[in-house]
């Protein structure tokens, strides 16, 4: 006998929230300057597990990024050391790093719905209290609805390279964004990117290097080995398998 198939999402009239107890379509709407953004929304579709859990789990266990009130991590997350991470995909890393360090909170950032709710799947399944997953754009979050000093590290996996020249201002990590990021990592906290595409990467180290808030914590410069707690996710690994480099970048709030 087969399986029973899950219910489709139902149609919903055009102009009606995708999820309406979910994540918002725009959460900061115009309160906020048009600016470059560094991050495209995919539109892609939702799985009904996914939906299901953006439905039942996003009042819970996530936030809009509205820019309209700060943030309480110390209550948010129990107490705990909290890292941000921009950027989780479909979120299997982010889950597997929550599970491994459950002493560690994780404010997980991106605007992939499907990935918000598979992340919010994943982290219902495992148990996880350390994970809360945001919608909407890092730099409102970072600041206007974080303290200075609020966060014990920041992590920037495989951001989109935009390799086109007349995209690189598209590019996250450059000098105005560490400026604003290092006012809200505490003294001593990380700052870890990760990025397969050379170019980027050269761009990484040249502009980090040259940062007066940030420290390489490579004693002779350059990239670090991938640390143990970041996993080899299967994105990393089809581009590894195709001969791809991948480079991390480990540098620390001086």
């Amino acid at each position: 006998m087969s399986e029973p198939r899950e219910t489709a999402v139902p149609h919903r009239p055009k102009g009606e929230p995708r999820f309406p107890e979910g994540p918002a379509p725009d959460p900061a709407g115009s309160h906020f300057e048009r600016r470059i953004r560094s991050f495209q929304p995919r539109r892609s579709r939702v799985t009904p597990g996914q939906g299901d859990a953006l439905r039942r789990l996003w009042g819970t266990w996530g936030l809009d990024i509205d820019g309209q009130r700060t943030l309480d991590l110390g209550e948010m997350f129990g107490g705990l050391p909290v890292v941000l991470e921009i950027g989780f995909g479909m979120g299997e890393a982010t889950a597997q790093m929550a599970a491994d360090d459950p002493s560690t909170g994780i404010l997980a950032v991106d605007v992939h719905t499907p990935g918000q709710g598979n992340l919010l799947s994943l982290a219902e399944k495992a148990g996880l209290g350390n994970v809360r997953v945001a919608n909407g754009d890092a730099i409102i979050l970072l600041r206007e609805m974080l303290a200075p000093d609020a966060l014990d590290g920041v992590r920037v996996y495989f951001p989109d390279p935009w390799p086109k020249k007349r995209h690189h201002k598209r590019r996250l990590i450059q000098p105005e964004f560490l400026g604003l990021v290092a006012t809200r990592m505490r003294p001593g906290a990380v700052l870890h990117c990760a990025t397969d595409w050379e170019p980027y990467a050269e761009q990484m180290l040249e502009v980090l290097t040259a940062h007066p808030a940030f420290e390489n914590t490579v004693p002779d410069g350059g990239y670090a080995p991938r640390p143990g707690f970041r996993p080899l996710t299967r994105f990393e690994g089809q581009g590894l398998d195709k001969g791809h480099v991948v480079h991390d970048l480990l540098f620390r709030r001086v």
